[in-house]
């Protein structure tokens, strides 16, 4: 699947990103021309580069300048570049940090809007691209613009007002529940129960909430606490199911139409758009006519009308019809999508992890599933089954462990009961499924900038030591 790897420390990926920037600068294997026609800031971090020692990087990303050496030449003898990556780098209390240095490393050489070329993130799943970009986030509306910058426009063509203030983002949520302050929770699919970290507080919080609401195409865990007052549980179609059809964006912008599939239906399953406007008009009769859709046409009718960017969707009628927003390119020759049309570099330093001795750094990984819905015991990848530890040999021998093992990881906030899988994994370094790692990761810590949760903490392996009870 590849043809080399470098095994970074878990949260050690700015620090290994800035080291090859430090060499590019040091060969001169920068795009000088693109740098000064297309970009600002890079002064500023070549300044910040210069600030950061090399044993400091070496410390943090767990490589050596050499390795850090190696990439950048891989890189400067390759005519292009995509840079793709998922959620081991965004689910990180410097998620946004880890992403803006890698930025910096494309643009370092001009590989962004240029035939293969670019900067591809990964989405969970194919409901979080379109979502968010038709306005399911807390703090931007349809299209991607500030509240601020899009609210008379978003109130012109919805004829209602929008609120000033953001919303809660799923950390949020779940504290505000927590503190007594949600009257209502209305949960459209996911589980926080299974996704959050400290699933215990996540219980109790959703059971202090007077009425929940779960909207969803299964039963989930999370229906099942006891509410304070009262649970609804409203049955939906899935996008095959719909009257209508229905569409999702992919990770390279293509929104794709899904028509109806014939075939049996659940009884009183209805379109996940439809349950949603029924309540809306009964919440708000007042201003039905406002929020009424007769079909799922004419909601792809009114996305056109209000994300500028998807204009296309309303055309799509059949199996295969797609459109591609933003063109074959972002930024084609250049030209960005900021108020002077230039990008930015972004001045990042390298988080401190102290490791305490006898820690690890934990990460969480998936296996097959989708989401926190797990489809298989074994990892077909691996061969690892749910309750696996995944670390180094000579972690192991260390701590005279073997293959299969009963072992405890502990954290401050839980702990879990595994078994031992030796993999190729950096010294020091653990990985466990996910959602079982939930168990031992702490809630609240999480990315100020976006509010992405972190997955990861620094923990302790305990070997299971099992004793023969002998009858007196």
């Amino acid at each position: 699947l590849a043809d080399d790897f470098f095994l970074v420390h878990t949260g050690g990926d700015i620090a290994f990103i800035n080291g090859v920037l430090k060499h590019l600068i040091a060969m001169d294997a920068l795009d000088r021309g693109f740098i000064e026609a297309h970009t600002d800031g890079f002064l500023d971090l070549e300044q910040a580069l210069d600030a950061q020692p090399w044993e400091d990087l070496e410390r943090y990303s767990g490589l050596d300048r050499g390795q850090m050496r190696r990439f950048a030449e891989m890189y400067a003898n390759a005519r292009t570049a995509v840079f793709v990556w998922s959620m081991g780098i965004t689910q990180h209390r410097f998620g946004v940090d880890n992403v803006k240095a890698i930025v910096n490393l494309a643009l370092a050489r001009g590989n962004v809007g240029r035939e293969k070329a670019g900067l591809m993130p990964i989405r969970g799943h194919s409901g979080v691209q379109g979502g968010a970009e038709v306005g399911c986030v807390p703090n931007y509306l349809p299209g991607g613009e500030s509240i601020a910058g899009g609210k008379a426009r978003i109130e012109a063509a919805w004829g209602f007002p929008v609120p000033e203030s953001p919303g809660h983002t799923a950390v949020q949520m779940v504290e505000a529940a927590a503190r007594g302050e949600i009257d209502v929770f209305y949960a459209v699919g996911g589980n926080f129960l299974e996704t959050l970290p400290e699933p215990e507080f996540v219980r109790e919080a959703l059971g202090r909430v007077p009425v929940r609401v779960h909207q969803d195409i299964v039963l989930t865990t999370q229906m099942l606490v006891d509410p304070e007052e009262a649970v609804v549980l409203l049955p939906a179609q899935t996008r095959y199911e719909q009257p209508g059809g229905g569409t999702e964006t992919s990770t390279e912008r293509r929104i794709y139409f899904s028509p109806e599939i014939p075939g049996p239906r659940v009884g009183q399953a209805m379109a996940e758009w439809e349950i949603l406007m029924r309540v809306a008009e009964r919440a708000r009769p007042d201003s039905r006519n406002k929020i009424h859709f007769e079909d799922a046409q004419r909601i792809r009718e009114e996305i056109a009308r209000t994300v500028p960017a998807y204009a296309g969707i309303e055309t799509l009628r059949a199996k295969g019809d797609a459109v591609q927003w933003g063109g074959v390119r972002l930024c084609e020759g250049g030209a960005f999508p900021t108020p002077d049309g230039r990008a930015r570099f972004s001045p990042v330093v390298p988080p401190e992890v102290h490791l305490p001795e006898g820690g690890f750094l934990l990460s969480s990984r998936r296996g097959k599933q989708f989401n926190s819905m797990v489809q298989r015991d074994v990892d077909p990848m691996i061969g690892a089954g749910r309750d696996a530890i995944l670390m180094n040999a000579a972690d192991a021998e260390a701590l005279g462990l073997r293959e299969g093992d009963p072992v405890e990881v502990r954290s401050d906030v839980g702990r879990y009961a595994g078994r031992v899988k030796l993999t190729r994994i950096k010294p020091r370094n653990l990985q466990m499924y996910w959602p079982e790692a939930n168990a031992v990761l702490r809630r609240g810590i999480a990315d100020p900038e976006c509010g992405i949760p972190d997955y990861n903490a620094i923990v302790t392996l305990v070997p299971v030591r099992h004793t023969l009870e002998v009858p007196a």
